[in-house]
């Protein structure tokens, strides 16, 4: 596999940019090698900067669950770029995609569009202080929110990719109102939403774990969650910028049933272009400026050409059977793993919900950030350099999600999985 056109662009890029990446993770440090430059994607192949060619199971980190490069995406980006790139006013498209949304994600009754995940979150949290006049977040170990200063707490992702604690530059002032306890854990849960010398605002959950790898909710800790919330008037936000239009139209308060009151939206929802968003209950988001005094704005929200694509996404994955196809996809390629890992010589203990896993190498089951913790990360770093050099791309990390597309076909899939019993045959030998 040649590399000396992205280890050029890479080295040139350090020079210009904080670690030659602007997101820590495309560094790959935590797998031992140089990130490859992509240059072009399409359908369920990414290729870089040297011309290799790569099956992707990254997506974009997610959205790109109808594969790259989709026809319908395309054709409505290209039909809107004519008419501007971005207007800082209303449009058409934006009321349109709203009223999409409320009527496929159960628990939103109004939404406001925003640029980014982490806009979403932290706008979110921000709603829930303004309609409880309360001031403490609470937060689950492992589960990412994104980069806002109140996040930053046991924090997943690429903090605990690149083993950081927390943030230089977040002032103790913030932190002390975010609280991270245990996912999955009863409890602690219970113990901690009584506490009412707390003051708690809002909870706010991946409700499937997302950033330390995948790790799916005990139902009955989902369910407890939504039923203490709802007692003591604590605002429950559903973090779906992962899982929502992901794992079913509805995302995952579809999938479990569970209603949350806030819900924050992302990638999938811009059919791969820039996007985010958050919405609720018509009494909570009616508190949003200019209806109500909790104030949040941006230039780039409603982007035109984002709008655009999110409703060419979404207008795909809601014709029939689209997601019963996925998920008979991904189970079918989840078992055929799982069958490899078993017989393999070196211990990994797959971890999937629809069309999302991670291999963890590790002879526990990972229910929490403490049992992540204990997966062997050399062990995934050697894994993944294996899977690049026979033409597969996975996370540079052991803490995040593989993601199937609608493009991955079973050939596809197949080559993937050959991979994967090959690499971890050449693991056993080191």
């Amino acid at each position: 596999m040649k590399t000396q056109h992205s280890a050029s662009l890479f080295s040139q890029a350090c020079n210009v940019i904080p670690g030659g990446v602007n997101s820590p993770v495309r560094a790959c440090k935590s797998v031992g090698c140089d990130p490859l430059f992509v240059t072009k994607a399409q359908g369920c192949t990414v290729t870089d900067a040297d011309g290799n060619e790569f099956i992707d199971f990254v997506g974009s980190w997610g959205p790109m669950i109808l594969g790259h490069g989709h026809p319908e995406v395309v054709k409505a980006i290209q039909e809107a770029l004519p008419n501007g790139t971005s207007f800082g006013a209303p449009t058409a498209l934006e009321v349109e995609l709203a009223e999409l949304v409320c009527e496929s994600v159960p628990s939103i009754e109004k939404v406001r569009f925003v640029s980014s995940g982490t806009e979403a979150t932290m706008s979110a949290v921000r709603l829930a202080r303004g309609y409880t006049g309360r001031k403490v977040i609470i937060k689950f170990d492992g589960c990412y929110h994104g980069h806002a200063d109140s996040f930053l707490v046991k924090a997943g992702s690429g903090v605990i990719t690149l083993g950081i604690p927390g943030s230089p530059g977040v002032p103790e002032d913030i932190v002390k109102n975010t609280l991270s306890i245990p996912y999955n854990n009863i409890e602690i849960l219970e113990r901690t939403l009584r506490d009412a010398s707390l003051d708690i605002a809002c909870v706010i959950i991946e409700p499937v774990a997302g950033n330390m790898g995948v790790i799916v909710p005990e139902m009955a800790f989902l369910r407890r969650l939504r039923d203490l919330t709802a007692e003591l008037r604590i605002v429950l936000i559903f973090d779906e910028v992962i899982t929502g239009f992901r794992l079913a139209l509805g995302g995952a308060q579809e999938r479990f049933g569970i209603l949350p009151d806030l819900t924050c939206l992302g990638k999938i929802i811009g059919g791969g272009l820039p996007v985010g968003a958050y919405g609720g209950k018509k009494e909570i988001m009616d508190m949003v400026a200019p209806d109500g005094p909790v104030y949040q704005a941006g230039t780039l929200s409603g982007n035109p050409l984002a709008m655009a694509a999110g409703l060419a996404m979404l207008k795909v994955v809601r014709q029939p059977g689209f997601y019963e196809k996925l998920e008979e996809k991904s189970t079918w390629f989840a078992e055929k793993l799982a069958e490899i890992g078993a017989k393999a010589p070196v211990s990994t203990v797959l971890n999937r919900i629809g069309s999302m896993m991670t291999c963890f190498f590790t002879d526990a089951p990972v229910t929490d950030f403490d049992s992540a913790m204990k997966a062997d990360t050399q062990r995934y770093a050697q894994h993944f350099r294996n899977m690049l050099a026979s033409g597969i791309w996975l996370a540079p990390s052991q803490f995040e999600a593989a993601f199937v597309s609608a493009a991955h076909e079973k050939p596809h899939l197949r080559l993937a999985l050959d991979a994967a019993e090959e690499s971890l045959a050449k693991l056993a030998a080191v």
